[in-house]
């Protein structure tokens, strides 16, 4: 089963929660905290893998998960890691958001993204105590992993792609041309999916792409050919096959060629400008040589190389094979220069910075800092609680309220946690004549 588009819900590992312990031998009664951190969530990573050559595993597989990590223990000894979890996609992979941005192009083999990072482990109380508080009674949770939905989408990469008609004789070329083996037959039908077949043609190896067969109004999502015009854009040269004996009637070259520029066109604008060449197909028949030369003459009208083909009988494969790895040699040699080792893991979550904003009678807190301590905090331990305040006391939380326009009293909404702003009694004192404040 051929999927090149599917959508998947990932989920990083929850970090581990500290733990709050202290120190117990004989003779030793106050022996101090000791307890120990999580350990970190796991995280989700997609690779491009050249061993893949679909997407069909998430399509029946959408939702995947990577481990938690462990919970800190007494004696300061740390949680495990959670176990990430990494995801082999296709070489040619786009991954987008739900809103359709692209976040990364998996175009080489080895490239990874982060789909979804693990969340922290939470610190136990032999971390939290110091000099500023010798005792910690308390220890932090784990942070949550990020969730997220994510859209993949395959576009085969191939040298050269053939574009047609249904029953143009692509599959036949390809066929003829390479080791694999399309299914061709003596009556009418369509592929149902991309076909690649790799050539060798002198000094030249490229990859072949039958793409199936378009049909105006395609773009627009007409018929099969707008799932598949996609796998088209990466391909360094167009092949425009014209069926010189098609089953239709009313056809001729001429408005064949020109509704597959259209058509191209209309799906992508760069298209237009990709080198091209036309092969006229089934060459071997007599009505076939009939219209050869109208081919030839929609060919030379666009400036474009033609050759007369038939998949059927090989006659013309060769000097087109021949032609058309020479035309991909100089496209890749006009290609900018790439680094020979994968790239880095691309990551596309940037941190949002701390900001205030309105919400009905209160006032919201947003950013990745704040919510995170929250989402970290037990809100039923008072110390931790009161640690909680001084961090975004400290991360200026209470200046941004305070500038808001926020009132004493007023309730304040941090993650899942909620708050009452009140005057700072020691920042009227630093400050005087400037109104602050403070979540209590």
């Amino acid at each position: 089963m051929f999927v090149d588009e599917t959508t998947i819900e990932v989920t990083a590992g929850r970090g581990g929660d500290g733990v709050t312990s202290f120190h117990r031998e004989k003779y030793k009664p106050r022996g101090g905290p000791d307890g120990g951190d999580g350990g970190r969530g796991g995280d989700v990573v997609l690779v491009a893998d050249p061993g893949v050559g679909t997407l069909v595993e998430y399509h029946f597989h959408p939702h995947q998960r990577a481990g938690r990590g462990g919970h800190g223990q007494g004696s300061n000894r740390k949680g495990a890691d959670g176990d990430g979890r990494t995801l082999p996609v296709p070489v040619g992979t786009l991954v987008r958001d739900t809103d359709g941005q692209l976040l990364a192009d998996l175009d080489r083999p080895g490239a990874r993204f982060l789909a979804a990072k693990g969340g922290r482990g939470g610190r136990g109380n032999a971390a939290l105590s110091g000099p500023g508080r010798r005792v910690a009674g308390f220890h932090e949770k784990g942070e949550p992993g990020r969730q997220r939905r994510l859209t993949l989408e395959l576009r085969s990469l191939a040298d050269a792609g053939l574009v047609g008609f249904p029953n143009a004789g692509k599959s036949s070329i390809v066929a003829r041309a390479s080791a694999a083996r399309p299914k061709v037959a003596d009556y009418p039908f369509t592929t149902l999916e991309p076909v690649l077949g790799v050539v060798r043609a002198g000094d030249h190896d490229f990859v072949l792409a039958d793409v199936p067969g378009l049909i105006p109004g395609a773009a627009a999502g007409k018929g099969l050919g707008h799932r598949f015009l996609r796998h088209v854009t990466r391909s360094a040269v167009l092949v425009h096959v014209l069926d010189l004996h098609p089953l239709e009637p009313g056809r001729d070259p001429e408005a064949d060629l020109a509704a597959l520029e259209a058509e191209l066109a209309a799906y992508d604008p760069e298209l237009a400008d990709r080198p091209a060449m036309v092969v006229a197909n089934k060459a071997d028949l007599p009505e076939g040589r009939a219209r050869l030369p109208e081919a030839e003459a929609a060919a030379k009208r666009r400036g474009l190389p033609f050759f007369a083909v038939s998949a059927a009988t090989g006659e013309g494969i060769r000097e087109l094979l021949y032609a058309l790895g020479a035309e991909v040699a100089q496209a890749r040699a006009a290609r900018p220069a790439v680094a020979a080792a994968p790239p880095a893991t691309i990551a596309a979550d940037p941190e949002v910075p701390i900001s205030v904003t309105r919400e009905g009678p209160g006032f919201r807190v947003l950013g990745d800092r704040p919510e995170r301590w929250v989402a970290m905090t037990d809100l039923d331990n008072p110390q931790a609680v009161a640690y909680l305040q001084r961090r975004l006391r400290r991360a200026g939380v209470d200046d941004l309220l305070a500038r808001a326009g926020a009132a004493p009293g007023d309730e304040v909404l941090v993650g899942q946690a909620a708050f009452e702003f009140t005057p700072d009694p020691l920042a009227e004192a630093r400050a005087p004549g400037r109104r602050r404040g403070r979540m209590g």
